[in-house]
């Protein structure tokens, strides 16, 4: 068996492993451990569109935060208004504005008109996928069409989670500002009402990464996964061999911006919120963090890498001891990956498996 077989195989395995492991965690978790670990899948949903756009194309975007926040705020929308008490009005712009300042957005016995549209379950979901896209095609087209490459994308695309957090902080009555958006409806499809501290929430999140990981390797697979590597590796070369780099660029930063999206729907889900945090730079950083410790060039290792930190942090801010230092840790974290082992845990692993077939052909050959 030759090394690319081997590590297709043992990929495939390990593929195979990690979600048995993961469908079949609720038959052993109480109901506080499978919400926690289902908010835990959420974020591997997220560094799987990390993995994709930084660790195949090499894009590194730093305001992943937006497209997650934006996600998260469409369906929070929705299931806002699905609480009887906040429609046709919700409570937090009667609570915020005056009668008369709610009429001239739209009328008392409608809303604002932002907020119409929200009144339908399906335009909630549609657009916390859509809207990222969107938003993201034309802040794509604006950088990769000027061949804006490197530290100045990361630098473009943190700016814009900041000015999405500004604007969702500074329109208190129509976003809740810092508040957020909380007290909301439990998601209900077809008459069956998801329990965010049930096995049905934490198997929508589970099946859905399932699909986004499939959907994800089956581009990979494909002729696009081998020109995304190319443009990583060498994006003047694949220009002049005739392919056309923006485009494969925006096409997959896009992507990764609706699994952002899609990821922050399910958070809302899960978690029962959607505030201005999410938007936060630090939170955008540690998304990148998840993608390097696990390995950002390998989808399974995006996944793990998520699981890992998350549950780690969160272990870390029950203790009183390190509670107050977790955010230096996961910075000397972020060095200690950068610097040390640069393709993260996937990256420890091949380079075994690489090892162990090495020593095998060398003992067949003193052996034969």
């Amino acid at each position: 068996m030759d090394k690319r077989m081997k590590h297709r195989t043992a990929s495939t395995a390990a593929y195979l492993l990690f979600f048995a492991v993961i469908f079949a965690l609720p038959l052993f978790l109480n109901s506080f451990w499978t919400n926690r670990v289902a908010t835990y899948l959420v974020y591997s949903i997220c560094a799987v569109g990390i993995s994709m756009s930084w660790g195949y194309a090499g894009i590194l975007s730093l305001g992943q935060g937006l497209f997650f926040g934006i996600g998260a705020y469409m369906l929070a929308m929705s299931l806002t208004l699905a609480v009887p008490e906040n429609n046709p009005v919700p409570e937090l712009m009667l609570l915020n504005m005056q009668p008369d300042a709610v009429r001239d957005l739209c009328c008392v016995t409608s809303g604002s008109f932002l907020w119409i549209p929200f009144r339908s379950l399906a335009v909630g979901m549609i657009a916390a996928v859509v809207v990222p896209c969107v938003l993201a095609a034309g802040l794509g087209y604006v950088m990769f069409k000027r061949r804006t490459t490197g530290v100045y994308v990361s630098i473009i695309t943190l700016a814009f989670a900041l000015i999405g957090q500004l604007l969702i902080i500074n329109n208190q009555p129509l976003t809740g500002g810092f508040n957020g958006l909380a007290d909301l409806a439990l998601l209900n499809i077809g008459g069956f009402d998801f329990d965010p501290y049930g096995p049905s929430v934490y198997y929508l999140v589970a099946c859905t990464l399932l699909a986004v990981v499939l959907a994800a390797r089956c581009l990979l697979s494909a002729r696009i996964g081998q020109v995304l590597k190319a443009i990583r590796e060498d994006e003047a070369r694949a220009r002049y061999l005739g392919y056309d780099v923006e485009n494969y660029k925006l096409f997959i930063f896009c992507f990764s911006a609706g699994v952002a999206g899609l990821a922050g729907m399910l958070f809302t889900v899960s978690a029962e919120f959607a505030s201005p945090s999410l938007m936060a730079t630090a939170f955008s950083i540690s998304m990148v963090i998840w993608a390097a410790t696990g390995g950002r060039a390998s989808l399974l290792g995006a996944c793990i890498g998520a699981l890992i930190v998350n549950f780690v942090g969160s272990v870390a801010s029950e203790n009183a001891t390190f509670q107050p230092v977790w955010p230096i840790i996961l910075g000397g974290l972020f060095v200690f990956v950068v610097l040390v082992m640069p393709n993260g845990i996937a990256g420890i692993v091949k380079d075994w498996i690489d090892s162990s077939s090495r020593r095998s052909a060398a003992s067949k050959e003193v052996y034969p």
